[in-house]
């Protein structure tokens, strides 16, 4: 499984998953740069994401959304802070409705994705901070953990498809 280790850190406000991949740090940053590849590994597979607006450079903002087994939209947006390709990224990732508007009442996260050479492969390290403990726990409660996980355990498989 790529997840090596997932930690929750309430005294930082923050929850930090790494994992392993099977390819190298290029194929990854690919892979979170085009929408149509990322839509097949950003939502756990019973939710999978769609993604109307895609761009990885500073300043841009992205929707997306993933449905639910019900067919429920769960909508959300990234503002792009960071980019140093193929080395890292951070980005705001807010719940949104479904005209992409954030909504106040739902936690924000400041995420830093950050890609380094191993042998064999690539190891991420996927960093969200929120503002509060609150909030933390707030999407821990929701299954940030699960389906985090879940979504990155499906990279693999799809790069070795792709």
């Amino acid at each position: 499984m790529p997840v090596t280790d997932i930690t929750k850190d309430p005294e930082n406000l923050s929850l930090t998953i790494t994992a392993e991949f099977a390819a190298p740090v290029e194929r990854i940053w690919e892979m979170y740069a085009d929408p149509r590849q990322l839509e097949k590994v950003f939502g756990p597979p019973t939710y999978p994401a769609t993604f109307v607006r895609h761009e990885l450079r500073p300043g841009a903002t992205t929707h997306y959304f993933m449905t639910s087994p019900e067919g429920e939209k769960f909508c959300g947006l990234m503002r792009i802070t960071e980019v140093q390709e193929p080395e890292r990224f951070a980005f705001e990732d807010a719940f949104a409705d479904e005209s992409f508007t954030p909504v106040d009442s739902m936690p924000v996260s400041v995420n830093v994705y950050a890609f380094t050479p191993v042998e064999g492969g690539t190891r991420a390290v996927y960093t969200s901070t929120y503002a509060s403990q609150e909030a933390l726990q707030q999407v821990l409660d929701m299954g940030m953990e699960e389906g985090s996980r879940e979504a990155m355990d499906q990279i693999d498989a799809f790069l070795a498809a792709a």
